[in-house]
């Protein structure tokens, strides 16, 4: 019953953005305006690739902090999210539908700013294993940055003044993501001499984060909303 409620939210979230298209029109243009800027601002080869990770794990927060805002303005502004509480839906099954329907997004975007990274920047993912590493980086980062964007979302949905409230609480939380995900991907890119064996262990401390957020998300998401 739970999976089915989740199966549901994520799909309506995601039909909600397929029909607006906010993503593909604003959001993702957005950051690849901010990757090019970035390109242009450093305008070395060297640095570049040494600070490509980086540059695409935060235009992914960046984004994703128009995603979620926008997201929970919908659900405000409708009502919609009021709606499923007061009909007794599970607000765990809320919780991870929305979650699963924000990585979907997240994980499109990083996809299409990792390929930017790559032109743009002349990197390269050199190897099974560099591929492999950059993919399960890029999964369990998404999940731990599905899980905050949604438990904090729901916390800020209801607050004045949430359109800065939001980044307050969530860029402190999700430094953990920021960093591991940053050295992960140093290490598939190969940026700074690291090697693809030095990454795993922040993939390990990005399936922490995401298992612990994830578990605290699905416990705290109903009392936040009710507030």
């Amino acid at each position: 019953m739970r999976t089915r409620i989740a199966v549901a939210v994520a799909r309506k979230d995601l039909r909600i953005e397929a029909n607006s298209r906010v993503l593909t029109n604003q959001v993702a243009p957005f950051s690849a305006v901010v990757m090019v800027m970035f390109a242009f601002a450093l305008d070395n080869d060297g640095i570049l690739q040494r600070v490509a990770p980086g540059l695409v794990w935060l235009a992914v927060l960046f984004s994703m902090l128009v995603v979620v805002q926008r997201g929970f303005s919908v659900e405000t502004a409708d009502g919609a999210l009021d709606s499923l509480r007061v009909a007794g839906v599970d607000p765990a099954a809320i919780f991870w539908g929305k979650a699963v329907a924000l990585m979907a997004q997240l994980a499109a975007l990083e996809a299409l700013l990792m390929a930017t990274a790559i032109i743009l920047y002349n990197s390269s993912l050199d190897g099974a294993a560099a591929v492999v590493l950059a993919v399960v980086t890029i999964v369990v980062a998404t999940a731990g940055l599905g899980f905050v964007g949604i438990l904090y979302g729901g916390l800020a949905a209801g607050a004045r003044g949430r359109e800065t409230l939001l980044p307050l609480l969530l860029l402190p939380v999700v430094a953990p993501v920021l960093i591991g995900a940053t050295r992960a991907t140093e290490a598939a890119f190969g940026a700074g001499g690291a090697t693809v064996s030095e990454g795993w262990p922040w993939v390990g401390l990005l399936a922490v984060f995401a298992a612990v957020f994830g578990a605290v998300g699905s416990l705290a998401f109903g009392p936040l909303i009710d507030e």
